[in-house]
């Protein structure tokens, strides 16, 4: 039994007539009979009673009529979640990132994309850059968000957005009553960093300082980039920190930007190769989203 042979039964079935019914269905009358002819041979029982004046149902074939109906509704179903799925209009995605990621257009984006696509499940996972790289090869997560990532052949990066770097200071700092710091200025400072064996960011910030004639003072090294603010209000030192961080209200913290040294925190977009179409999905509504962000509409 296939589900052709439901479908011919019902239309049979609610036309009552085999001309209307293969009319219905684009056949001709004979293969159509032919075919409920085989289903009743299958199931071993009338279906239909006909003559040259009407169709009617036998009790089995009001029975089975029931049946029939809800199994091609279910297949109906099945084949519509497939195509939703392969599609990308329906699933799961899961995205790495860390919190201060949140800070930039990363949480109105996905809101974005949820009003957009409401049967897509999406579920954030905040956690260390290079444990979001592990979880990207062990399928753990989709995507991931993150600045300088770790460098890696078997993952795809794409700029997300673009982003900047500045200083965190208390507004009584000598430094406070200047705008465009030159990093060399910091040389002298103790800084508040983010934890160098997790992040590349990090690394980089420690290379630039290294570069501009000084290796710097770290007092103490944080996981998340929105933590460094309260280590500068509470006078661990001063803190580069990415330009969205400057968008957090503490109390006695001003930011002032580097005049010298264009420091970048860019956020990337990491997938694997074979991504799903759910993810290729969001990357396609993140592109046009960002772009329209970045021209201000």
């Amino acid at each position: 039994m296939e589900l052709r042979h439901l479908r011919y039964f019902v239309a049979v079935a609610e036309a009552l007539s085999f001309t209307a019914a293969a009319a219905r269905l684009g056949l001709s009358q004979p293969p159509l009979s032919q075919q409920i002819q085989d289903l009743e041979q299958e199931l071993q029982t009338r279906l239909l009673r006909r003559n040259s004046r009407k169709v009617e149902l036998t009790d089995a074939g009001e029975a089975f009529l029931l049946q029939a109906r809800a199994i091609l509704a279910q297949a109906e179903e099945a084949a519509g979640q497939a195509r939703a799925i392969g599609q990308g209009r329906r699933g799961r995605l899961d995205i790495a990132l860390t919190g201060s990621v949140l800070l930039g257009p990363l949480a109105p984006l996905v809101a974005g994309f949820e009003a957009r696509f409401p049967e897509v499940e999406v579920r954030l996972h905040e956690m260390p850059p290079q444990e979001q790289q592990e979880a990207l090869h062990a399928r753990r997560v989709d995507l991931s968000f993150q600045r300088w990532p770790r460098e890696d052949d078997a993952l795809v990066a794409e700029r997300a957005w673009a982003e900047g770097v500045c200083v965190a200071l208390r507004d009584d700092h000598p430094l406070a009553a200047r705008d465009g710091l030159r990093l060399a200025e910091l040389q002298e400072e103790r800084l508040v960093f983010l934890r160098l064996r997790d992040s590349r960011f990090a690394a980089y910030l420690r290379d630039a300082c290294i570069a501009a004639g000084f290796t710097p003072r770290i007092s103490q090294q944080v996981v998340e980039a929105h933590s460094l603010p309260s280590l500068v209000a509470a006078g661990f030192g001063i803190a580069l920190v990415p330009e969205s961080v400057a968008l957090l209200s503490r109390q006695g913290v001003l930011y002032r930007s580097l005049a010298d040294a264009p420091l970048v925190a860019d956020v990337q977009m990491i997938r694997r190769p074979d991504h799903s179409a759910v993810t290729g999905r969001f990357l396609d509504f993140a592109r046009d989203f960002l772009a329209r962000q970045k021209q201000g509409r």
